[in-house]
């Protein structure tokens, strides 16, 4: 269920499908509670939280500094996240080198995104956007404004699982439907597709998917041009006209949405279900490069040359153990509980589909050595992945002293006797798990931006987790500010929509360049 709840939060896809998942949550957490508390009593006891020893004659006081004792290995100095940056800039050199790209493990693709909006884009385009448990179809009108049409399909779990061409052939199916909808058939429509997962890309409409994520593993697919894929299904169809202009992931459409009416735009940044950052880099410095030097072509003073995005996929950093001085025994034991162990070890530090789980083994460790709840857990907090990263945002936007949201978090989980000091502990737990995502995505920012060096610079952010933590902006901000060279000036933006309307206007700089030529 974790994983479900946490792609259908992802990005603001399918708010309507989350709304609804999160209601059946609560419906289903309910139920057991009170199947719990009628056979049981008010709170049931697990066999680990069994033989929990309490801790005799602890004061509150004393409780909450032994608490902060074993929160201590969440908190990173600025010693550790000098050091992350210094490791980071290490790994992207290796990503963008020839000889060392594949050894890397951040893979730092290039997109072949060579121009940003200049803001003039105008037309009608269509956006495709798969990366998580549904997809959506937009219909997007670039000008003065942008209005966009859109509906989210549902991607089943035996899709998801399942051989690559049902895969496509869904989605072609789905294109389809909403095209003799709106009775687009006769026009042969732009598009942008946005492919959320790591690829190779050997061109604007053309990239090889390098390996799966977000429990997609549909055989047949790693290793091949998904553009491809695409096109095959749509062409066995017969019934749509599609011009495929672009293939992009959902981070270089955060930047691209962004950079439509905030030119110095260079960063963008995901933190929702995964995290994965692109920048603009200067053309020089990427060895990978194979294209055309001399692209774009500039046909007057507003378009200016950049370079290229790169699409660095770092939530691989620390894949090969560059990143063990940071790591806790909770990050060990959820990669190893993981889909994909040894994987995506950044990722699994700060993403939305983890938060709430490194948060939920501190919590049973606490209760184990009787520092929360009297030593009594329940059956319901002993589940894996019940304590959902949504529960991390809504306990800290409880005001200082007020715990409202956190006794009700806890009466969910079937730990109806809490109290304020558990309640501010549980709060203290959260924070150090946050704070430590927080961090860690602002250091990476900030090494981004010492390498753009460029005097103000603003990063396009989107996810949920950034979006709905209270406090997760100003985090960022607060680290960014530490770590960057003196006199970069910067702002952290939230990108409306990356994955929809940054597809559009990939797909729009793309056709624009096109008609140059």
């Amino acid at each position: 269920m974790m994983e479900i709840v946490a792609a259908a939060d992802s990005d603001e896809r399918g708010l309507s499908l989350l709304r609804v998942v999160n209601i059946l949550q609560r419906v289903v957490v309910f139920l057991h509670s009170f199947t719990v508390d009628k056979t049981r009593g008010q709170t049931s006891t697990s066999t680990s939280a069994s033989k929990a020893q309490q801790m005799p004659g602890m004061s509150e006081e004393e409780v909450a500094k032994k608490v902060k004792e074993i929160c201590q290995e969440l908190i990173l100095s600025q010693e550790a996240l000098k050091e992350v940056c210094d490791r980071l800039q290490e790994e992207i050199n290796k990503g963008l080198g020839k000889e060392s790209n594949p050894e890397a493990t951040i893979k730092c693709f290039p997109t072949y995104v060579r121009e940003l909006p200049n803001g003039k884009e105008k037309g009608r385009f269509l956006a495709l956007d798969l990366g998580g448990t549904n997809f959506r179809v937009l219909l997007i009108e670039l000008g003065d404004k942008c209005t966009m049409e859109s509906r989210i399909y549902a991607v089943p779990q035996p899709i998801m699982i399942g051989p690559g061409d049902g895969l496509f052939d869904h989605i072609a199916e789905c294109l389809a439907s909403f095209i003799k909808e709106r009775n687009l058939g006769t026009e042969l429509l732009p598009l942008g597709f946005t492919f959320s997962f790591p690829c190779k890309q050997e061109g604007l409409t053309k990239a090889r998917l390098a390996r799966w994520t977000k429990g997609f593993k549909c055989e047949g697919v790693e290793g091949r041009d998904v553009v491809e894929l695409l096109k095959k299904a749509i062409a066995k169809r017969g019934d749509v006209k599609i011009k495929i202009c672009a293939v992009l992931n959902d981070t270089t459409g955060t930047l691209m949405s962004c950079a439509w009416k905030n030119h110095n735009c260079r960063v963008g940044l995901i933190v929702g279900t995964g995290t994965n950052a692109c920048y603009m880099e200067k053309i020089e410095k990427v060895e990978l490069w194979d294209g055309d030097l001399e692209e774009p072509h500039q046909d007057d003073s507003h378009v200016e040359f950049l370079g290229v995005i790169i699409n660095t996929e770092w939530g691989a950093f620390g894949d090969n153990g560059c990143l063990d001085f940071i790591r806790t025994e909770y990050d060990n034991t959820i990669d190893r509980e993981s889909l994909n162990p040894g994987k995506q070890l950044f990722e699994k530090m700060i993403s939305g589909m983890y938060m709430g789980e490194i948060a939920r083994q501190v919590i049973v460790r606490l209760v184990a050595e009787g520092l929360l709840f009297d030593g009594k857990s329940s059956d319901i907090l002993q589940e894996k992945g019940s304590f959902f990263t949504k529960y991390i945002s809504e306990i800290e936007s409880d005001e200082d002293g007020d715990f409202n949201n956190c006794y009700a978090i806890l009466e969910e989980l079937g730990l109806n006797n809490a109290t304020d000091a558990d309640c501010a502990n549980v709060r203290h737990v959260c924070e150090c798990v946050s704070r430590r995502a927080a961090y860690l995505a602002g250091a990476g920012v900030a090494l981004l931006l010492n390498r753009i060096n460029e005097e103000s610079v603003s990063v396009a952010v989107d996810g949920s987790v950034y979006r709905f933590h209270p406090h997760f902006h100003n985090l960022m901000v607060e680290q960014v500010s530490q770590l960057i060279k003196p006199g970069i000036k910067f702002d952290l933006m939230l990108s409306e929509d990356g994955s929809g309307r940054g597809a559009a206007l990939v797909a729009a700089v793309a056709s624009r360049t096109s008609a140059m030529r």
